[in-house]
């Protein structure tokens, strides 16, 4: 019996094997982009509702809900407090929920994520106290962790590895068109009543009606072959892949490449495989990555209208100069595609977060406002340029059996580091104005860049199975 199911085991990691390799050879055609593309419409709400943290800050205050500097670093009724609130979600959406995108599948989760956001966000449009407020805030926020995890873990499973930098700068390209148009909403309504309502409330709103929009789409989108091979559905996994191979065979108007030779799948895993050999390393570079590349990224967007409000800048003409910035968040991802694929992704990480340090130094010391609109505009390409190559970059080093819960346990890392950040950038904003909040952001750059430089593997064009042999 024993030998029997010894058998079993191996005839499905070679199927698994072969599914892996097959996927591995198809061209980015119009087929491969679809699926991307299905996959970032989800991620479109994810960021509508990091960025609607900044934007909503202001209104937060205006209605006498929140103040700028509570009493206490946990103040119920301080925004800093309403900025933990969203990551310690984020952060319980990663590490307390990613597993469960390992075990049941990667499109199934990405729906239910959603459809949880989209109604506690709605929940939360409604809280009349800071508390209530918070606390929903909390709740929505597990959804948006839980479905970045997921994104992260699908992408390269789809995408030949000669790709996937493309694919992640196309996501991220995706996802960053809402935020000139959370900043344009955030302009519009933060600082009015319509229909008697907070604008803060109708921003909240419009985020929980486009999730569902969102999870509509998702129902066009297929499971991974990958995970459906590795626990044992092969017919549906077949299914799909012939599908896929179909699709991209009319594409490309001509028979498709011979698969690479196939490299063993291993279905079986453990948590505890994170912290052996070779991930281990892997895992600790990549936790104090994420613990260091969200002070800048959150750091700086999150805080963009209170940061120009402590250079002087009043609220309306602050959510201005916000909305100005927010229009350049696209044109990082779009430009990233030119170099996705081509440089090395640990020197792409490395070169935007000297970018990140030095524009974020010279937007502190600035004080004429055209320039300190274009230096915002720098500082935000250069974090997103960390962003589109970071989310492909941790998610190609592990394998397919426990990629959802390794992305949300080093991922659930930078919710830790925002969390926190958000209150540290209000102390050091108190303390030191925009010159102590680009000291601290360029402290972590400096940390960011000699870990990833010094230690992070290198995985360009490298399939996911000679990653993790």
């Amino acid at each position: 019996m024993p030998d029997t199911q010894a058998g079993l085991t191996k005839a499905g990691n070679s199927f698994a094997s072969d599914i892996a390799a097959r996927l591995d050879r198809l061209p980015f055609s119009r087929t491969i982009l679809r699926l991307v593309m299905l996959i970032s419409v989800g991620g479109i709400f994810e960021l509508y509702d990091l960025f609607m943290t900044a934007y909503i800050a202001p209104g937060l205050v205006k209605s006498g809900l929140f103040t700028t500097n509570s009493v206490g670093l946990f103040g119920l009724s301080g925004v800093g407090f309403f900025v933990f609130c969203t990551f310690a979600g984020m952060y319980v959406g990663c590490i307390g929920f990613g597993f469960i995108a390992d075990r049941f599948g990667r499109r199934s989760i990405f729906t239910f994520s959603l459809v949880w956001y989209s109604l506690a966000t709605a929940i939360m449009a409604f809280q009349p106290t800071a508390a209530g407020i918070d606390l929903w805030r909390f709740i929505a926020a597990i959804g948006v962790g839980l479905e970045q995890v997921v994104i992260d873990t699908f992408l390269p499973e789809l995408v030949a590895p000669q790709f996937r930098g493309k694919a992640f700068a196309i996501y991220q390209f995706i996802e960053f068109l809402i935020v000139p148009v959370v900043a344009l909403l955030g302009w519009l309504l933060v600082p009015n009543k319509p229909f008697g309502i907070d604008g803060w409330r109708w921003v909240a709103l419009i985020a929980s009606a486009g999730a569902l929009g969102a999870w509509w789409l998702r129902l066009k989108l297929p499971e991974s072959p990958r995970w459906l091979a590795l626990h044992g559905r092969h017919e549906q996994a077949e299914a799909i892949v012939r599908q896929i191979e179909a699709g991209v065979a009319r594409d490309i108007g001509t028979r498709l490449p011979a698969p690479p030779p196939a490299t063993e799948v291993i279905g079986a895993s453990q948590f505890s495989e994170l912290f052996k050999p070779p991930y281990g390393k892997r895992t600790l570079v990549l936790s104090i990555f994420n613990l260091m590349q969200t002070i800048a990224f959150y750091g700086f967007t999150a805080w963009v209208p209170t940061l120009l409000i402590a250079k002087g800048v009043t609220i309306t003409r602050s959510l201005e100069y916000s909305f100005i910035i927010a229009l350049a968040n696209p044109v990082g991802p779009l430009l990233g595609v030119l170099i996705a694929d081509r440089m090395e992704r640990k020197w792409q990480i490395v070169s935007a977060g000297v970018c990140v340090a030095v524009f974020m130094l010279l937007f502190a010391l600035q004080t004429n406002n055209s320039i300190v609109i274009v230096l915002g505009i720098l500082v935000t390409l250069s974090v997103n340029w960390i962003s589109f190559v970071f989310h492909g970059f941790q998610a190609e080093q592990y394998p397919t059996r426990i990629r959802a819960r390794a992305v949300g346990f080093v991922y659930s890392w930078s919710r830790v580091s925002a969390a926190f950040a958000g209150l540290l950038i209000g102390f050091f904003l108190r303390q030191g104005g925009t010159m102590g909040v680009a000291v601290f952001i360029g402290i972590a750059m400096a940390v960011m860049i000699f870990t990833v430089g010094a230690f992070g593997p290198r995985t360009l064009n490298r399939r996911l199975e000679e990653l993790s042999p």
